[in-house]
């Protein structure tokens, strides 16, 4: 009976998996850049915050991963607005590192709103937010369309999932989703940042921290809610927690800290 419930989400998933990667060999490319900046200046703080010189870069790169990352939806319409706000949501942790491109993504779903691991969105219990593929669904992301909108939205908290899950994809370019991101992290850093997540788990355990509990599942969810923490309010970060901002910010920042 399970299997009967679940098979419909299933079969729609596979099918909007099938039909993007079917269409890759006959996509013909752009010649002109949309404009993007105005949703970008709208929507997205981490964008009005950048010369202007970086907000061209920043449109470029959204521009570039739209035209190599399918985004579909599913129970739910997909309009300009929800393709820069999962492309900006890409670009921010990455931003900093040059030509650097995600090789572990070739689709993003959008959901209506919270679903549940056999990727129902109606009916039942459903809790999830944002979900990173594996098996069959190597290479795809689910997003909660309401979760993507409320983590642009203004005044907002430490939380943006569709960053959380691109962070996942950061983490995991070395190999493997485990909170260590060895891309990002120097040989020296390493302790470091292993030691810093240990002191600030103890302190979210203790209900001493101002971090999202849900930190403290295992080492790849710390990093990606923290993730989250630096980059919607990156201020307030560094004031509660200067020493894993000056570690982070030498992770996303390596021109800075050259």
């Amino acid at each position: 009976m399970l299997f009967i419930l679940i098979l419909p989400s299933l079969l729609l998933i596979f099918l909007a998996v099938y039909k993007v990667r079917g269409r890759k060999n006959t996509v013909q490319p752009i010649t002109s850049k949309p404009d993007y900046s105005s949703i970008l200046i709208k929507k997205v703080q981490f964008y009005r915050e950048l010369d202007e010189q970086e907000k061209a870069l920043f449109v470029r790169k959204v521009h570039s991963f739209l035209q190599h990352t399918g985004i579909e939806g599913i129970g739910t319409s997909v309009d300009e607005t929800d393709r820069v706000l999962v492309a900006a949501s890409a670009i921010i942790p990455i931003f900093r590192f040059g030509n650097w491109t995600y090789r572990n993504i070739t689709n993003v779903i959008l959901y209506p709103d919270t679903f549940n691991e056999s990727y129902d969105f109606e009916g039942g219990e459903r809790s999830i937010l944002g979900m990173v593929g594996t098996g069959f669904m190597n290479g795809q992301m689910i997003l909660s369309k309401t979760a993507l909108h409320n983590g642009f939205r203004e005044p907002g908290g430490e939380k943006n999932t569709a960053i959380h899950e691109f962070v996942h994809l950061l983490d995991g370019a070395d190999g493997s989703i485990d909170g260590v991101p060895e891309l990002l992290l120097t040989n020296a850093s390493v302790i470091p940042w292993v030691k810093a997540m240990e002191s600030e788990v103890r302190r979210i355990e203790k209900g001493r921290s101002d971090i999202n509990p849900y930190a403290i599942t295992n080492e790849a969810e710390f990093f990606a809610v923290v993730s989250e923490y630096f980059f919607e309010k990156p201020s307030k970060f560094k004031e509660k927690h200067p020493a894993l901002y000056e570690l982070m910010d030498k992770m996303f920042n390596p021109e800075n800290n050259a």
